[in-house]
């Protein structure tokens, strides 16, 4: 890609307006339009073009805002209206099909859709345009659209439990891109809102390092990283004289272990490994552990590799078999795990 060629974000939100999201339609509204005022902001500062599509379905799936500046978006308070089944499948579908023939002249398009629901689906087939009847047919079908997007495609769906999440595998939603949320609460939605704004921020920053989709767009953690991203990402391998591995034999205090391993302690200088979901401050340093070489990747952009806005996030230590993540510490009595092992630069 040419450098002087845009970037070009087309952003939809599919949202579920059966009845029984009519104790959250005013949140609704609400978050919806936060995640555009975000949209707008960061588009603004990354200097991306963003355009906001968004569909209502209910019994029926309906586009209120088809393909719009996000620069001039307005309040959905006028387009959101509940009541009816929920045509899942049928929104997945007409969404997609209909965002497809969007062009895609003259610069880099990219395409991420958050379709979010509080129930499993159960009117699709009832649809005039759907195929005759058969559910089956209609989740063949979206499985194979979703096959069959191309790289700049993300399609992800918020769905309220379980056996939301165990659905939507079915219906062919990559994994990565299923997150539950829960729809009994405003607390839920408003929370639901935070978890697609940390996905737009991470597909906005890593369009401006040429990844352009995502099949693990709620992924942050370890899960996200793999050899490519590590290349994407442009991170920095440290010189292996400049580090060293400690084990960690047993519960103790950083500075503690660090001292009794025979070295001096240093603000800032040691990292432990992640082992439990934490909340990781914006201001503090990542570093990334191949696990096969012991080479270590330092640098601003192990936080964006793993998905991590500039802002304070929870981050979970997924099991990923190639890589294990490090956090700066910068206190002296951070309790180390029994099994771990300590990072410490020199």
């Amino acid at each position: 890609m040419s450098g002087n060629q845009n970037y070009i974000n087309h952003v939809a939100l599919v949202l579920d307006a059966s009845s029984s999201m009519s104790h959250l339609s005013r949140k609704v509204v609400e978050v919806a339009d936060q995640q555009i005022a975000y949209l707008a902001r960061r588009s603004r500062e990354l200097d991306q073009e963003t355009r906001v599509t968004v569909y209502v379905f209910a019994d029926k799936v309906e586009c209120v805002i088809y393909d719009k500046d996000v620069l001039r978006m307005p309040s959905l308070k006028q387009l959101y209206r509940v009541g009816g089944m929920t045509a899942l499948l049928a929104a997945a579908l007409k969404s997609q099909r209909e965002l497809a023939q969007t062009a895609q002249l003259y610069g880099d398009h990219s395409f991420l859709t958050f379709v979010l629901t509080d129930g499993q689906e159960n009117a699709s087939h009832r649809r005039p345009d759907a195929p005759a009847g058969d559910p089956r047919e209609l989740v063949e079908a979206v499985a194979e659209m979703i096959r069959a997007q191309k790289d700049n495609w993300t399609l992800a769906v918020l769905v309220p439990d379980q056996m939301g999440k165990h659905e939507a595998m079915r219906f062919g939603f990559p994994k990565d891109n299923i997150a539950i949320w829960d729809a009994t609460s405003t607390q839920g939605l408003e929370e639901a809102g935070h978890v697609i704004q940390e996905a737009t921020e991470k597909f906005m920053v890593g369009r401006t390092r040429g990844i352009r989709g995502s099949r693990a767009v709620f992924s942050t953690g370890a899960e996200a990283v793999n050899k490519d991203t590590i290349k994407a990402a442009g991170l920095t391998p440290v010189n292996p004289s400049e580090y060293e591995l400690i084990p960690v034999a047993r519960d103790a205090a950083i500075r503690d272990w660090v001292v009794e391993s025979g070295h001096t302690y240093r603000t800032g200088g040691a990292f432990y490994q992640l082992s439990k979901p934490e909340k990781i401050q914006a201001r503090k340093q990542i570093a990334v552990l191949e696990k096969k070489t012991d080479q270590v990747y330092t640098g601003p952009q192990a936080r964006a590799l793993l998905g991590l806005p500039d802002m304070e996030i929870r981050i979970k230590p997924d099991h990923n078999d190639d890589f294990t993540i490090f956090v700066q510490s910068t206190s002296v009595n951070r309790k180390l795990t029994a099994n771990t092992r300590l990072l410490l630069m020199h």
